[in-house]
């Protein structure tokens, strides 16, 4: 399968990073919260900052340039794809490479694709508005020499064939059959530019090594079921989900004829919003069977699309609902119980600190090619259900947090801060500062003359904080992360 062996040679060249991140409680009190709900919440907070996106965008261009652009790899027409969580991070993912872009003296474009319109710190944006080109326009652009660099979410991560792609950068969880589809993104063959194995690589900010291999292990193995899986619950869900409401059946067919005939997103939309009004508030459903509902018809995505992908097509309606429900459970709105308590959540804590630790470079990941055998999934309808909840104070949450998250020096976080400010402070009173730093117009010369300060003061202080010191010069992510904040943190004294 040579499909398969390319896949194979892109898992040879993977590179993993680590986030860590510290917040702090910006209140006097101390209230409960929903334990698990809340450090969901707290990581989701941390990684969609605009704070933590600016720090892997630098690091991703930075690396795309040196690896990519300045070697002219594929005979200078490489080109990378950066696959984000959700649109809203695809966004400010865009923004934040288009200002190190800048920075650089755009030596090139980049792209961004969704669909839709999606709203952002109050302002609404599509892709066409943001690329200066109709939606439909977005893939031969991206194949113009002058355009190097696609943000995406979840466009563009099946059925889109650029040859000229040799290079990944993903900040998004990868699972099964989406981690395959996603990474296969770099496995199209292009003998004109001389592409080769040695040309592909992937950074991953996300997942790690032993989440990728275990995402592609069961597409190289026999593998088989410990019993079988009981088709009779897809017929028990579409029954449920039927009985509902929300969706009227001519409005699935008129969905799927749209949809199979290749109609575009615009017309594809108003069956769909139909369905999800109905959920939302023309139903005038309860919470419980809000939850109940959605539960269910995420649980029918999932087990039709793995039963499709191994038995023969069977029932029609089947197929139908699958997509219609793919379609409709992104905008199915449901009011979580404590939703409005995690809100206030975020309003009480701040983030502190974040940067970057590589831990895998240049990894091989070898599938298993073992026989294995797995349960069967989801053998039963799930619903809503009342659970107890676990409750801890926000000082034990945020304790737990940073035990978790925050990995950087060993120091403790008020020892590292000290430190921090102390290497500001040597920045201002270096005597190249003021000349070639503060007064400098040059974004480009300014930012070089940034980095030989940064060098220097790092330097002289090698005695005195060994530790850091290592770090800083053999850890390009924690360097590019400390750079940035004390970069960060001079702008904002200089303001």
């Amino acid at each position: 399968m040579p499909q398969a062996r390319f896949i194979l040679d892109v898992l040879a060249n993977y590179t993993t990073y680590k986030g860590y991140y510290e917040i702090q409680k910006s209140i006097e009190d101390n209230p409960l919260f929903d334990t698990s709900k809340a450090q969901k919440k707290l990581r989701a907070y941390v990684e969609r900052s605009q704070q933590t996106i600016n720090t892997k965008a630098e690091i991703m261009v930075e690396n795309f340039i040196d690896k990519v652009v300045n070697p002219k790899k594929l005979r200078g027409k490489g080109k990378g794809m950066i696959v984000t969580q959700n649109i809203e991070v695809a966004i400010r993912y865009y923004k934040a490479v288009q200002a190190e872009l800048a920075k650089r003296g755009n030596p090139f474009k980049a792209l961004i694709a969704f669909s839709g319109e999606k709203e952002v710190d109050g302002v609404k944006y599509t892709e066409s508005e943001m690329n200066g080109v109709p939606e439909d326009k977005t893939r031969s652009e991206f194949d113009k020499d002058e355009f190097r660099l696609l943000i995406v979410a979840n466009k563009y991560l099946t059925g889109f064939d650029q040859p000229k792609l040799c290079a990944m950068y993903v900040d998004k969880k990868l699972q099964s059959v989406l981690a395959v589809q996603a990474l296969s993104r770099l496995n199209r063959s292009s003998p004109k530019l001389g592409k080769r194995t040695e040309d592909l690589f992937v950074l991953d900010f996300f997942n790690s090594i032993e989440d990728i291999k275990a995402a592609f292990d069961p597409f190289f193995t026999v593998t088989t079921l410990s019993e079988a899986t009981d088709v009779n619950v897809l017929h028990e869900l579409k029954a449920s989900l039927d009985d509902v409401g929300v969706y009227e059946w001519s409005e699935v067919e008129e969905f799927c004829k749209r949809f199979f005939d290749g109609e575009d997103s615009e017309k594809l939309s108003p069956p769909i919003d139909v369905a999800a009004e109905r959920f939302n508030t023309g139903l005038e459903l309860e919470d419980p069977e809000k939850i109940d509902f959605k539960i269910k018809a995420k649980q029918f995505v999932k087990i039709y699309g793995q039963m499709a992908a191994i038995m023969p097509f069977e029932v029609e309606a089947w197929e139908k609902l699958f997509w219609f429900q793919k379609f409709l459970v992104p905008k199915l709105n449901i009011k979580d119980p404590n939703q409005d308590a995690l809100d206030d959540l975020l309003e009480a804590v701040d983030l502190s600190s974040c940067g970057l630790e590589r831990t895998k470079l240049n990894q091989t990941i070898g599938p298993d090619t073992s026989e294995a055998e797995l349960d069967p999934q989801n053998p039963a309808p799930r619903g809503y259900r009342e659970g107890e909840v676990q409750e801890d104070p926000l000082e034990e949450i945020i304790r737990s947090f940073n035990e978790r998250w925050f990995q950087g020096w060993s120091a403790t976080p008020e020892e590292q801060r000290i430190k921090f400010l102390n290497i500001v402070e040597s920045v201002q009173a270096h005597p190249d500062f003021e000349k070639k730093f503060d007064e400098n117009s040059d974004p480009y010369s300014r930012n070089l003359a940034f980095e030989k300060i940064m060098k220097e003061v790092m330097l002289k202080r090698r005695k005195e904080e060994l530790e850091l010191y290592k770090l800083h010069n053999q850890d390009e992510a924690f360097r590019s992360a400390l750079y940035l904040s004390v970069k960060e943190a001079l702008t904002q004294s200089l303001r």
